[in-house]
Protein backbone atom coordinates (compact mmCIF):
# COMPACT_ATOMS: atom_id res chain seq x y z
CA UNK A 1 0.00 0.00 0.00
CA UNK A 2 1.26 3.47 -0.74
CA UNK A 3 2.40 5.47 1.88
CA UNK A 4 3.27 8.51 -0.47
CA UNK A 5 1.50 11.84 0.15
CA UNK A 6 -0.20 14.30 -2.36
CA UNK A 7 2.42 16.74 -4.22
CA UNK A 8 2.84 20.02 -4.25
CA UNK A 9 2.30 19.92 -7.86
CA UNK A 10 -1.06 18.27 -8.13
CA UNK A 11 -2.42 20.47 -4.78
CA UNK A 12 -1.38 23.99 -6.67
CA UNK A 13 -3.12 22.17 -10.14
CA UNK A 14 -6.19 21.46 -8.23
CA UNK A 15 -6.08 25.53 -6.72
CA UNK A 16 -5.46 27.24 -10.06
CA UNK A 17 -9.22 26.06 -11.45
CA UNK A 18 -10.60 28.37 -9.50
CA UNK A 19 -9.79 32.17 -8.09
CA UNK A 20 -13.88 32.96 -6.95
CA UNK A 21 -12.60 33.07 -3.47
CA UNK A 22 -9.76 35.05 -2.04
CA UNK A 23 -6.95 32.48 -0.58
CA UNK A 24 -7.30 33.82 3.29
CA UNK A 25 -11.11 32.84 3.13
CA UNK A 26 -10.27 29.50 1.83
CA UNK A 27 -7.41 29.09 4.72
CA UNK A 28 -10.17 30.05 6.96
CA UNK A 29 -12.73 27.83 6.27
CA UNK A 30 -9.89 24.70 5.67
CA UNK A 31 -8.47 25.70 9.30
CA UNK A 32 -11.53 25.76 11.04
CA UNK A 33 -12.90 22.51 9.65
CA UNK A 34 -9.19 20.75 10.39
CA UNK A 35 -9.77 22.47 14.35
CA UNK A 36 -13.16 20.93 14.47
CA UNK A 37 -11.55 17.35 13.28
CA UNK A 38 -9.10 18.11 16.40
CA UNK A 39 -11.55 19.31 18.62
CA UNK A 40 -14.29 17.51 17.87
CA UNK A 41 -16.95 20.01 17.48
CA UNK A 42 -19.21 20.64 14.91
CA UNK A 43 -19.16 23.72 12.95
CA UNK A 44 -21.77 25.66 11.34
CA UNK A 45 -22.88 24.90 7.59
CA UNK A 46 -20.36 26.98 5.65
CA UNK A 47 -22.86 27.95 2.70
CA UNK A 48 -24.52 29.50 5.16
CA UNK A 49 -21.84 31.99 5.89
CA UNK A 50 -20.81 31.48 2.31
CA UNK A 51 -24.16 30.93 -0.10
CA UNK A 52 -21.85 31.89 -3.31
CA UNK A 53 -19.41 28.82 -2.77
CA UNK A 54 -18.57 26.90 -5.59
CA UNK A 55 -17.69 23.44 -6.51
CA UNK A 56 -14.23 24.14 -7.03
CA UNK A 57 -13.88 25.97 -4.05
CA UNK A 58 -15.14 23.82 -1.76
CA UNK A 59 -12.28 21.35 -3.74
CA UNK A 60 -9.83 24.02 -2.43
CA UNK A 61 -10.96 24.38 1.37
CA UNK A 62 -10.96 20.48 1.77
CA UNK A 63 -7.37 20.40 0.20
CA UNK A 64 -6.60 23.09 2.66
CA UNK A 65 -7.79 20.81 5.64
CA UNK A 66 -5.65 17.97 3.93
CA UNK A 67 -2.67 19.94 4.21
CA UNK A 68 -3.11 20.66 7.56
CA UNK A 69 -3.75 17.36 8.21
CA UNK A 70 -0.24 16.63 6.09
CA UNK A 71 1.83 18.98 8.13
CA UNK A 72 1.03 17.14 11.27
CA UNK A 73 2.64 13.75 9.76
CA UNK A 74 -0.22 12.20 8.03
CA UNK A 75 0.50 10.38 4.84
CA UNK A 76 -2.22 9.90 1.92
CA UNK A 77 -2.95 6.47 1.77
CA UNK A 78 -5.95 6.62 -0.91
CA UNK A 79 -9.32 8.18 -2.03
CA UNK A 80 -12.85 7.61 -1.38
CA UNK A 81 -16.03 8.39 -3.27
CA UNK A 82 -18.95 9.60 -1.54
CA UNK A 83 -22.71 10.06 -2.26
CA UNK A 84 -23.03 6.93 -4.92
CA UNK A 85 -26.17 5.49 -4.23
CA UNK A 86 -29.69 6.79 -4.25
CA UNK A 87 -30.08 5.43 -0.67
CA UNK A 88 -27.44 7.95 0.51
CA UNK A 89 -28.52 10.79 -1.42
CA UNK A 90 -31.87 11.00 -0.28
CA UNK A 91 -30.61 10.34 2.89
CA UNK A 92 -28.56 13.54 2.99
CA UNK A 93 -30.56 15.57 0.11
CA UNK A 94 -27.19 15.16 -1.94
CA UNK A 95 -27.49 14.44 -5.52
CA UNK A 96 -24.13 14.04 -6.86
CA UNK A 97 -21.04 12.12 -5.94
CA UNK A 98 -17.97 13.74 -4.53
CA UNK A 99 -14.68 12.59 -3.34
CA UNK A 100 -12.47 12.97 -0.62
CA UNK A 101 -8.61 11.79 0.97
CA UNK A 102 -7.89 8.89 3.15
CA UNK A 103 -4.83 8.77 5.49
CA UNK A 104 -2.92 6.23 7.09
CA UNK A 105 -4.37 7.44 10.61
CA UNK A 106 -8.26 6.20 9.28
CA UNK A 107 -7.57 2.55 8.35
CA UNK A 108 -8.56 -0.16 10.66
CA UNK A 109 -8.19 -3.90 10.37
CA UNK A 110 -10.97 -6.21 10.08
CA UNK A 111 -12.22 -7.45 13.72
CA UNK A 112 -10.35 -4.23 15.63
CA UNK A 113 -12.08 -1.80 18.17
CA UNK A 114 -12.53 1.93 16.60
CA UNK A 115 -12.33 4.64 19.01
CA UNK A 116 -15.61 6.91 17.40
CA UNK A 117 -16.07 8.13 21.27
CA UNK A 118 -12.87 9.81 21.27
CA UNK A 119 -12.39 10.51 17.70
CA UNK A 120 -15.65 11.25 15.96
CA UNK A 121 -18.26 13.64 16.36
CA UNK A 122 -21.85 11.84 14.76
CA UNK A 123 -20.54 8.64 13.16
CA UNK A 124 -22.57 6.74 10.40
CA UNK A 125 -21.44 3.26 8.85
CA UNK A 126 -21.45 2.23 5.39
CA UNK A 127 -20.76 -1.24 3.75
CA UNK A 128 -18.56 -0.70 0.39
CA UNK A 129 -16.54 -2.15 -1.49
CA UNK A 130 -12.66 -1.27 -1.13
CA UNK A 131 -10.66 -1.24 -4.58
CA UNK A 132 -6.63 -2.18 -3.94
CA UNK A 133 -4.99 -0.52 -7.02
CA UNK A 134 -1.59 -1.85 -8.95
CA UNK A 135 -1.31 0.69 -11.59
CA UNK A 136 -1.88 4.31 -11.94
CA UNK A 137 -5.16 5.69 -13.77
CA UNK A 138 -5.26 9.21 -15.30
CA UNK A 139 -8.27 10.43 -16.50
CA UNK A 140 -9.44 11.58 -18.65
CA UNK A 141 -11.14 8.66 -20.52
CA UNK A 142 -10.63 5.83 -18.07
CA UNK A 143 -12.83 2.99 -18.75
CA UNK A 144 -14.79 0.70 -16.83
CA UNK A 145 -11.99 -1.98 -18.69
CA UNK A 146 -9.11 0.07 -17.46
CA UNK A 147 -10.11 0.04 -13.79
CA UNK A 148 -10.56 -3.32 -14.12
CA UNK A 149 -6.79 -3.85 -15.65
CA UNK A 150 -5.67 -1.95 -12.75
CA UNK A 151 -7.26 -3.17 -9.66
CA UNK A 152 -5.09 -6.07 -7.91
CA UNK A 153 -8.00 -6.50 -5.83
CA UNK A 154 -11.24 -5.76 -4.19
CA UNK A 155 -12.45 -6.38 -0.34
CA UNK A 156 -15.15 -6.03 1.89
CA UNK A 157 -15.22 -2.65 3.37
CA UNK A 158 -16.60 -0.10 6.35
CA UNK A 159 -16.42 3.74 5.95
CA UNK A 160 -17.34 5.43 9.23
CA UNK A 161 -18.34 8.43 7.74
CA UNK A 162 -18.48 12.08 10.22
CA UNK A 163 -19.43 15.38 9.28
CA UNK A 164 -17.80 18.22 11.11
CA UNK A 165 -21.01 20.43 9.96
CA UNK A 166 -23.35 21.07 12.23
CA UNK A 167 -26.25 18.24 12.31
CA UNK A 168 -25.62 16.71 9.15
CA UNK A 169 -26.77 19.75 7.96
CA UNK A 170 -25.00 20.13 4.32
CA UNK A 171 -25.22 20.71 0.90
CA UNK A 172 -22.53 19.29 -1.52
CA UNK A 173 -20.32 22.20 -1.16
CA UNK A 174 -20.27 21.91 2.57
CA UNK A 175 -19.41 17.67 2.06
CA UNK A 176 -16.64 18.42 -0.15
CA UNK A 177 -15.04 20.67 1.92
CA UNK A 178 -15.35 18.49 4.89
CA UNK A 179 -13.00 16.07 3.11
CA UNK A 180 -16.34 13.91 1.65
CA UNK A 181 -17.86 14.00 4.97
CA UNK A 182 -14.66 11.04 5.71
CA UNK A 183 -14.15 9.97 9.30
CA UNK A 184 -12.36 6.24 9.56
CA UNK A 185 -12.49 2.95 7.67
CA UNK A 186 -12.19 -1.23 7.99
CA UNK A 187 -10.81 -3.06 5.65
CA UNK A 188 -12.12 -6.69 5.76
CA UNK A 189 -9.69 -10.26 6.08
CA UNK A 190 -10.23 -11.36 2.79
CA UNK A 191 -9.07 -9.87 -0.93
CA UNK A 192 -10.11 -11.41 -4.14
CA UNK A 193 -9.44 -10.29 -7.82
CA UNK A 194 -12.00 -8.03 -10.03
CA UNK A 195 -12.43 -10.54 -12.31
CA UNK A 196 -13.22 -13.33 -9.88
CA UNK A 197 -16.59 -11.88 -8.99
CA UNK A 198 -19.58 -9.41 -10.77
CA UNK A 199 -18.88 -6.33 -9.30
CA UNK A 200 -22.71 -4.77 -10.34
CA UNK A 201 -24.67 -7.80 -8.92
CA UNK A 202 -22.72 -9.53 -5.76
CA UNK A 203 -25.06 -8.49 -2.66
CA UNK A 204 -24.01 -7.41 0.83
CA UNK A 205 -25.65 -7.82 3.76
CA UNK A 206 -25.05 -5.52 6.88
CA UNK A 207 -25.59 -6.68 10.44
CA UNK A 208 -25.69 -4.59 13.42
CA UNK A 209 -25.37 -6.06 17.02
CA UNK A 210 -26.37 -9.00 15.60
CA UNK A 211 -30.00 -8.30 13.43
CA UNK A 212 -29.77 -7.83 9.60
CA UNK A 213 -30.46 -4.14 8.82
CA UNK A 214 -30.00 -3.79 5.41
CA UNK A 215 -29.17 -5.08 1.89
CA UNK A 216 -28.21 -4.00 -0.82
CA UNK A 217 -26.14 -5.26 -4.49
CA UNK A 218 -23.17 -3.59 -6.35
CA UNK A 219 -25.48 -2.24 -8.84
CA UNK A 220 -26.60 0.53 -6.17
CA UNK A 221 -22.91 2.22 -6.64
CA UNK A 222 -23.54 4.41 -9.75
CA UNK A 223 -24.86 1.07 -11.65
CA UNK A 224 -21.58 -0.62 -10.27
CA UNK A 225 -18.72 0.10 -7.82
CA UNK A 226 -16.32 -0.02 -11.05
CA UNK A 227 -18.82 2.79 -12.53
CA UNK A 228 -17.55 4.95 -9.42
CA UNK A 229 -13.52 4.54 -9.56
CA UNK A 230 -13.90 5.56 -13.42
CA UNK A 231 -15.60 8.35 -12.65
CA UNK A 232 -13.00 9.35 -9.86
CA UNK A 233 -9.96 8.43 -12.00
CA UNK A 234 -11.86 11.04 -15.03
CA UNK A 235 -12.79 13.37 -12.15
CA UNK A 236 -9.51 13.95 -11.24
CA UNK A 237 -7.60 13.80 -14.38
CA UNK A 238 -9.45 16.88 -15.31
CA UNK A 239 -7.82 18.48 -11.79
CA UNK A 240 -4.68 17.47 -12.94
CA UNK A 241 -3.99 14.63 -11.07
CA UNK A 242 -4.45 10.61 -10.70
CA UNK A 243 -5.08 7.38 -8.74
CA UNK A 244 -1.78 6.15 -7.26
CA UNK A 245 -0.54 2.05 -7.61
CA UNK A 246 -0.98 0.91 -4.29
CA UNK A 247 -3.89 3.26 -3.52
CA UNK A 248 -7.09 2.29 -1.59
CA UNK A 249 -10.41 3.27 -3.27
CA UNK A 250 -13.53 3.38 -1.52
CA UNK A 251 -16.11 2.99 -4.01
CA UNK A 252 -19.34 4.09 -2.36
CA UNK A 253 -22.15 2.63 0.06
CA UNK A 254 -24.83 0.03 -1.22
CA UNK A 255 -26.51 0.60 1.67
CA UNK A 256 -28.27 3.38 3.34
CA UNK A 257 -26.20 4.97 6.33
CA UNK A 258 -26.04 3.88 10.41
CA UNK A 259 -25.59 6.05 12.99
CA UNK A 260 -23.07 4.20 15.43
CA UNK A 261 -22.12 4.96 18.82
CA UNK A 262 -19.59 3.30 21.52
CA UNK A 263 -20.55 -0.46 22.31
CA UNK A 264 -22.37 -1.32 18.74
CA UNK A 265 -20.72 -3.74 16.53
CA UNK A 266 -21.08 -4.24 12.49
CA UNK A 267 -20.76 -6.79 10.13
CA UNK A 268 -20.77 -6.61 6.43
CA UNK A 269 -21.03 -9.80 4.10
CA UNK A 270 -20.44 -9.56 0.43
CA UNK A 271 -21.37 -12.11 -2.10
CA UNK A 272 -17.98 -13.38 -3.71
CA UNK A 273 -15.79 -11.12 -1.73
CA UNK A 274 -16.20 -11.79 1.65
CA UNK A 275 -16.55 -10.14 5.10
CA UNK A 276 -15.88 -7.28 7.62
CA UNK A 277 -16.55 -6.80 10.97
CA UNK A 278 -15.90 -3.98 13.21
CA UNK A 279 -16.60 -2.95 17.21
CA UNK A 280 -16.94 0.37 18.54
CA UNK A 281 -15.97 1.97 21.32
Amino acid sequence: MSRTGMTRIEMTRVDMKSTDMEKNRIEHYGDELFQALRDRRAIAPITERQADLSLEDAYRISLRLLERRLAEGEKVIGKKIGVTSTAVQRMLNVHQPDFGYLTDTMVYGHGDALPIGGELIQPKAEGEIAFVLKRDLSGPGITNADVLAATECVMPCFEIVDSRIRDWNITIQDTIADNASCGLFVLGDQAVSPHRVDLATCGMVVEKNGSVISTGAGAAALGSPVNCVAWLANTLGRLGTSLKAGEVILSGSLVPLEPVRPGDHMRVDIGGIGSASVRFI
